[in-house]
């Protein structure tokens, strides 16, 4: 007896051998996957069944990296003098926003990100909130909005000594908290972690003590690494240094490490990151709409640097990440070979759980497993899907709204387009009073 069974499908596995089974079935029990094979279910009744003939089995999408706050900024008219750089951009739209941020905004933003990352077939994110007003108990407010969406995410507050040493400490604290709370309570979709802004927002000693923290409770660290020039050249003024040579020297890098973006590293750098174990996670999208370069991902990828997909805060919708970095490397090397459709799907799957520490848990569709599955419908392809075309098919032609039927741990979340965990109008109605609210502090509208 099974809980819920997957049948006629072409199951895209992303296990060790990337195999691809027409015409096959999944079979989950007490929320993990017991089977995955071509052909009929022949050991009795399962208490669900799902018929995907004609539609995509696969792994739910893995978002290495995001600022769920980020939704609310969405569309805003911000009245500001054009950013040029990087830097203008943080001063004059980001950390403003930090600033008015409050912890009901982090909770309406949350759950309207959870509802778009479901809608559009992610089941796990790694998140990283920065609010300098709203820091004790954040985490719990934006822990709640994910149980209530059933999916999974790992959360942070962002740490940053930008105003104060105080502050830096505060948010450390703040995920030192939240990590215990959810350890006593068992909570089983949430997990903790610890978060650094950037090498040029904080100090050696808060690097210290947070490399302390992250090795004493066993959970993983990151931090935006050399995203824009401005990280570069405060290490090269104050330390003499590059960025990743600084945080290699603090002793900061190891394999638990997931360096966000790593857009200005040279080769002795990528050298360090590969000898310390630490993991990249590539936000295309947020780098092209910041102008601030492109990664060396490729180089990346031949080195054996495990490299996950994120968003930065920006696109939510998984496919179009992934169709962004299959694509962007090609043209900022020149070269249609550069990154495969395999290697762009693996970014958002498989890499993105082993980022974590997670690849024997998520990330593939094996027996053993956690049953984190999305069932796409690509009704509209204008050709044939068969296993020789369908991982073709899933970066060039699948788009979020795809998505039929997203399960986490066995439990359906939404089916046949329709979510069973959320009110969507609730949830839509939530970020619209808080994105007002945050607008008006922004003078970006008037108040009413």
């Amino acid at each position: 007896m099974v809980d819920l069974l997957i049948k006629n499908g072409l199951i895209v596995t992303m296990d060790g051998g990337r195999r691809i089974i027409a015409d096959g079935s999944v079979a989950v029990d007490d929320g993990r996957i017991v089977s995955v094979k071509r052909g009929r279910w022949g050991k009795g009744k399962p208490d669900e069944v799902i018929d995907a003939r004609g539609k995509i089995v696969m792994p739910g999408l893995i978002c290495s990296h995001t600022h769920l706050y980020g939704m609310l900024l969405r569309g805003a008219p911000l009245k500001v003098e054009p950013p040029t750089d990087f830097a203008q951009i943080l001063q004059r739209a980001w950390w403003p926003m930090d600033e008015a941020m409050t912890k009901e905004d982090a909770y309406a933003s949350a759950l309207i990100s959870c509802l778009e990352f479901i809608k559009t077939g992610t089941t796990l994110f790694a998140d990283t909130f920065s609010g300098p007003n709203a820091i004790s108990g954040v985490l719990d407010r934006i822990a709640a909005a994910v149980e209530q969406s059933g999916m999974r995410g790992i959360l942070a507050f962002e740490a940053t000594e930008r105003h104060t040493h105080a502050e830096g400490s505060r948010g450390t604290k703040e995920n030192e908290r939240f990590i215990c709370k959810i350890r006593k309570e068992r909570v089983r979709r949430v997990q903790g972690m610890f978060s650094i802004h950037a090498s040029f927002t904080v100090s050696d000693e808060l690097f210290h003590y947070v490399r302390e923290l992250a090795s004493r409770y066993k959970v993983p660290l990151t931090i935006h690494t050399s995203e824009g020039l401005a990280d570069l050249y405060h290490n090269y003024e104050r330390f003499g240094k590059r960025t990743i040579e600084r945080l290699n020297d603090v002793g900061l890098l190891a394999p638990d490490v997931v360096l966000a973006h790593c857009v200005h590293v040279n080769d002795d750098e990528l050298t360090i990151i590969k000898k310390t174990g630490a993991k990249v996670a590539h936000n295309p999208m947020s780098n092209m709409l910041n102008a601030v370069g492109v990664a060396p991902v490729v180089k990346m990828f031949s080195m054996g640097i495990p490299v996950g997909l994120g968003n930065d805060g920006y696109i939510f919708d998984g496919f179009e990440n992934i169709r962004a970095a299959f694509l962007l490397h090609k043209v900022a090397l020149r070269d249609p070979r550069a990154i495969s459709p395999m290697e762009a799907l693996e970014m958002a799957t498989i890499r993105g759980a082993e980022l974590y520490g997670l690849q024997n848990e998520l990330g593939s569709i094996e027996p053993g497993k956690l049953a984190d599955i999305i069932i796409v419908n690509p009704a509209l392809a204008p050709t044939p899907i068969h296993p020789e075309s369908v991982v073709g098919h899933i970066v060039n032609t699948v788009d979020g709204d795809d998505v039929e039927t997203v399960i986490v741990g066995g439990n359906v979340l939404m089916r046949d387009r329709k979510m069973l965990t959320m009110d969507e109008a609730e949830a839509v109605k939530v970020a619209r009073k808080s994105a007002e609210k945050l607008w008006q502090k922004l003078g970006a509208i008037r108040r009413g």
